[in-house]
């Protein structure tokens, strides 16, 4: 296989001078140096070949040995040099000082199409960043990691992407739920590309460490390389710099809201520069509404990361990217024009997104009370988010409406909380609605299907799919990475992933709370 290799971050910011693999405290460098671990048996589990393309690898290469290897750690790409980051971050609120690419391997940065890529290679061993763990990863974070990524990127999110996930053959040792119930897991390394890995945590490691030559030397490598409208390096170009990395972040919550997904991990070191979807962890899709959903266990007291509170937690981040960024700027009311504007734009996108969701053309005050009222009503009912929205097309401005129709009531979860009267009121306001709009019932239904996804990866079909692998049986990660493709679509061969999660799934380890090893 052959790269366009161009190592730009390895030739135009400063390197570790210490080049041993040893955990440690790494001062006034970007990255360090290092050399994935080679692993014993490594077989591939699935690849995209979207992606493949993407970087430019030719079709007679998929499935070779050398893909294999190369994409396992076990060999090196010509002329790159591998990295690991080096950056910070606030954990839960929580400046935690330097954390870095502990387990993740830069292992080239390739020119692809006149655009910069980094492969990535994610459980390919220790770094200097590592600190008391192994930098490896298990077959089960890894599969949800690769379906996730591809799913998020046909679902329309902004999101890193996800070449390969590789099987090394090798055992690793995890506490899935940390409850002192360690077990050997078998070990995998799946291959992550994006422009860039760069988060917010990296500006966080030098402003903290008050290195302000090295915090400069990396805001002007970004901005030069992905936000090359900006200009030259100036105050104002700084500015410029963070209203970009606002809107983009702002743009990617939007997203997530649509589709119902929670993240679950929004640490500052999680956080994309370029306001992409970065780090699956303990991440989930909302299937019984509920804004304080979260799907980690980490979290589960103080739900700080639930789907109700990413917007603010996202403008929380971007707050912190800012005081990183202000030795550089020393002003503040720019910086909260920026803040005020995240605020004011996100309200009129969310209305926009969610009017979008309902089918209507235009938004005034009756839509935007129909929308507060809708969401008030799901959470008092925990019904699914994704097979409400998909059915509520299925509505007609003509339907005779006395009671809840059969398409709404498959999205309840129980009927304890159906909450009939209320129900069937708000379908009749929101019908008088419809009957405003000027679209006809096909036309908007057809729209509404656009942005109201059939199908996403809700936790138990990975947990499926991760069971059947770690026995040797990789078909169902390759059906849901096929399905995952085209989730807009009805696709009724996979009719049978349209659905609420099922009973067992509720409390099942996995599949409803989830840890960071996850």
């Amino acid at each position: 296989m052959k790269f366009h290799v161009s190592n730009i971050f390895t030739k135009e910011l400063p390197q570790d001078s210490d080049s041993s693999n040893q955990r440690r405290q790494v001062l006034g460098a970007a990255y360090s140096t290092v050399f994935p671990r080679k692993c014993s048996d490594p077989k591939l589990i699935a690849f995209s070949k979207e992606v493949a393309n993407m970087v430019g690898i030719d079709e007679k290469d998929f499935n070779s040995d050398d893909f294999v290897n190369v994409f396992a750690g076990n060999l090196a790409i010509d002329d790159a040099v591998p990295y690991a980051m080096c950056y910070g971050g606030h954990q839960f609120g929580h400046w935690a000082g330097q954390l870095g690419d502990g387990r993740a391997i830069n292992i080239a940065d390739v020119m692809c199409g006149g655009a910069f890529m980094t492969l990535q290679l994610k459980g390919a061993g220790p770094t200097p960043y590592s600190r008391s763990a192994d930098g490896l990863a298990v077959m089960r974070s890894s599969i949800r990691e690769f379906l996730c990524s591809e799913a998020m990127h046909h679902l329309g999110v902004p999101t890193t992407r996800a070449l390969s996930i590789v099987s090394t053959g090798d055992q690793v040792l995890r506490d899935v739920m940390y409850d002192g119930n360690a077990a050997y897991e078998p070990g995998a390394v799946v291959c992550r590309v994006a422009p860039n890995f760069i988060r917010f945590g990296n500006f966080e490691i030098f402003a903290a460490r008050q290195d302000f030559e090295n915090l400069k030397a990396l805001t002007d490598f970004t901005i030069k390389h992905f936000f090359k409208t900006i200009g030259l390096p100036s105050k104002s170009a700084y500015i410029d710099f963070l209203r970009q990395v606002s809107d983009s972040t702002l743009d990617m919550i939007i997203h997530w809201q649509r589709v119902g997904f929670v993240h679950g991990v929004m640490n500052t070191d999680n956080m994309s520069i370029l306001g992409l979807t970065i780090d699956y962890g303990p991440y989930g899709w909302l299937e019984d509404f509920d804004l304080q959903w979260t799907p980690n266990t980490t979290d589960g007291e103080g739900k700080r990361y639930a789907y109700g509170n990413q917007p603010n937690i996202a403008l929380w981040n971007i707050m912190k990217l800012m005081n990183a960024l202000y030795p550089l700027i020393e002003d503040v009311a720019p910086l909260q024009e920026i803040l005020d504007e995240f605020n004011k734009k996100f309200s009129i996108k969310f209305t926009r997104m969610m009017a979008d969701k309902l089918g209507f053309e235009e938004v005034n005050e009756d839509i935007r009370f129909q929308i507060k009222s809708l969401i008030d009503l799901m959470q008092k009912s925990g019904i699914d988010f994704t097979i409400f929205f998909r059915n509520l097309s299925k509505l007609k401005k003509d339907d005779a409406l006395t009671d809840i129709p059969p398409f709404v009531l498959e999205a309840f979860y129980s009927e304890t909380h159906l909450h009939k009267q209320e129900w069937t009121e708000w379908l009749q306001h929101y019908q008088a609605l419809l009957m405003t709009e000027p679209r006809g019932d096909k036309s908007r239904a057809m729209l509404m299907n656009t942005v109201n996804p059939k199908y996403v990866l809700r936790n138990y079909m990975a947990h499926e799919a991760i069971e059947l692998a770690q026995n040797g049986d990789n078909s169902l990660v390759n059906d849901l990475l096929q399905l995952l493709k085209n989730p807009y679509d009805e696709q009724a061969e996979h009719q049978r992933w349209f659905a609420k999660r099922p009973d067992w799934a509720k409390s099942k380890v996995g599949c409803s709370m989830l840890s960071c090893s996850s």
